[in-house]
C-alpha cells in the first residue's frame, strides 16, 4: 500500500481521491476549508466525500504530509509556493511532492527549492487538458531531476504521465503558453457570444466562424467554455495571472492574458452573485444552450447600467506591472 497525501480536496483532489482509494492506497487529505477557524458548513461536503471513500482528512498541513510516500499538491496557482513552503519541514526524507498546480517557471523553482531544501523530491506537473473528462488519465507532462523516479511510480498508479525534461520550468512552461491560446479562447469566445448575443447577430457569427474554423462545433463548444468558465473562473483567473508572470518572464507584455484573467475573473464574480442560478444546485452552470446563460449575463448588465459600479469594467491588471 502506498501512502499518498493530497493537498487541496477541491474538485481536482476528490477526483484523485476517487480514482485512488479503490487501489487500496491510505489515502490523507488536507484542504484550507478544514482548517481551524473556518465555518464547519463550509468543509462539510468535503468531510462526507472523504467518509465515504475511507480518505483520513488532516487538520494541517503537516500533519498530512507527515509520513506520506507521495504528496500531491492540486491548489489555486497562487497558493503553490506557499502550499510547498508549508508542507516542506514535516515531509519525511525522500518522499515525492509532485505539484500539479498551474503556476509559473519561477513559482515552479521556488517551490522545489523549498521542498529539495528539506530532503523531499520535488517534480513539477503539467497537466494539458481539462481533468474531469479523463480524471487520472488526464495528460500530463512531468519535469525535474526527480521526473525520471518518480515516472515509474505514477505509471503503477494509472496516471498517464510523460517526462517533459529534467530541467524545472520546461513541463509549466508548455502549460502556460498553451494557457494563452485555450483559456484566451474561452474569454473571447464569451465575449464575442455575449455581445453578438445582444446585437442579434450570433446566428450569422456562428455561421461564419464555422466556414473559417470547420472541425469546431461552435455551438457546442460554446455552451462547454460557458459552462467551465462559470463553474470554475476563479480558479482559471489565478491560472491566467501565472501565465500573465510567465508571459512576463520571457519579456513580453502579457496584454493577452491580461485581459483573459479580468473576464475569468469577473464571469466568477457574477456566479459568485448568483447571476446564473445558485452555486452548486443541479442546474448551475448546465444549459446546453450558451445563449441562456449570456441572456442572464445581458439581463445582470442592463440591471446595473446606470450604476455607479458596472459589473463589467475595463481591465484592471497592468500587464507592464
Amino acid at each position: 500500500m502506498t501512502r499518498i497525501t493530497l493537498i487541496g480536496y477541491g474538485e481536482v483532489g476528490r477526483i484523485l481521491a476517487e480514482d485512488l482509494a479503490p487501489q487500496g492506497h491510505r489515502l490523507v487529505a488536507f484542504d484550507l476549508k478544514l482548517a481551524d477557524g473556518r465555518p464547519v458548513a463550509q468543509g462539510d461536503p468535503l468531510r462526507r466525500h472523504a467518509e465515504a471513500l475511507g480518505v483520513l482528512l488532516a487538520a494541517s498541513h503537516a500533519e498530512a504530509v507527515a509520513d506520506a510516500e507521495l504528496v500531491i499538491s492540486a491548489v489555486t496557482a497562487s497558493q503553490a509556493v506557499a502550499v510547498a513552503q508549508a508542507c516542506a519541514p514535516a515531509l519525511a526524507q525522500g518522499a515525492f511532492f509532485l505539484d500539479v498546480n498551474s503556476a509559473s517557471p519561477g513559482a515552479k523553482i521556488e517551490a522545489a527549492g523549498r521542498v529539495d531544501a528539506a530532503g523531499g523530491r520535488y517534480v513539477e506537473a503539467a497537466v494539458m487538458t481539462s481533468i474531469p473528462p479523463y480524471r487520472l488519465k488526464v495528460p500530463m507532462l512531468l519535469g525535474g531531476p526527480w521526473a525520471d523516479a518518480l515516472f515509474p511510480v505514477l505509471q503503477g498508479l494509472g496516471f498517464a504521465a510523460q517526462v517533459s525534461s529534467p530541467v524545472l520550468g520546461v513541463a509549466s512552461a508548455t502549460k502556460m503558453c498553451r494557457s494563452v491560446m485555450v483559456k484566451g479562447l474561452e474569454a473571447m469566445v464569451i465575449e464575442s457570444f455575449t455581445a453578438a448575443r445582444h446585437y442579434g447577430v450570433e446566428d450569422a457569427v456562428i455561421a461564419s466562424l464555422q466556414e473559417t474554423f470547420p472541425g469546431i462545433d461552435w455551438e457546442k463548444q460554446g455552451a462547454y467554455f460557458f459552462q467551465r468558465v462559470i463553474e470554475h473562473g476563479r480558479r482559471r483567473s489565478e491560472e491566467v495571472r501565472e501565465v500573465a508572470h510567465t508571459v512576463r518572464e520571457a519579456g513580453l507584455l502579457p496584454h493577452s492574458a491580461a485581459g483573459t484573467a479580468e473576464r475569468q475573473a469577473w464571469m466568477a464574480d457574477c456566479a459568485d452573485a448568483g447571476v446564473f442560478g445558485t452555486r452548486g444546485s443541479p442546474g448551475f452552470a448546465r444549459s446546453a444552450n450558451w445563449r441562456t446563460e449570456a441572456d442572464r449575463l445581458l439581463q445582470h448588465l442592463q440591471r446595473d447600467a446606470s450604476g455607479a459600479n458596472a459589473p463589467d469594467t475595463p481591465p484592471t491588471l497592468d500587464p507592464s506591472a
